[in-house]
């Protein structure tokens, strides 16, 4: 069992930033990447970035690219989100969860955390 606590969601206005972090615990081992979620209101949960634990690969949605970093602490079990140049549509829940590839399958998911970016 792996145990998934995000944190680091809010609000802010368009163009802002945020730091999303997820912090992994339990039977991690297990695991060999990492992933962020979204799922906004009355829309489908949807894949925003992908990450192995040791950082060397990544996969993000094309939504995201360039905007939104993925990035690892593999010491503190750590997986971060930073997102630049939000926009109103990147308003969501977003989701942290285990995989076997930064394109999934993926297992564990955390509780999430909300962010909302006003215009």
């Amino acid at each position: 069992q792996v145990q998934l606590i995000e944190s680091g969601g809010g609000l802010v206005q368009a163009g802002g930033s945020l730091r999303l972090s997820c912090a992994a615990s339990g039977r991690t081992f297990s695991t060999y990447a990492m992933g962020w979620f979204r799922q906004a209101p009355g829309k489908e949960r949807e894949f925003v970035a992908g990450i192995s634990w040791s950082g060397a690969n990544t996969n993000y949605a094309d939504s995201v690219k360039g905007r939104f970093t993925i990035s690892t602490d593999n010491a503190k079990k750590t997986v971060y989100l930073q997102m630049n140049s939000l926009k109103p549509e990147d308003t969501a829940v977003y989701y942290c969860a285990t995989g076997i590839t930064p394109k999934g399958p993926w297992r564990y998911w955390g509780q999430g955390t909300r962010v909302t970016v006003s215009s």
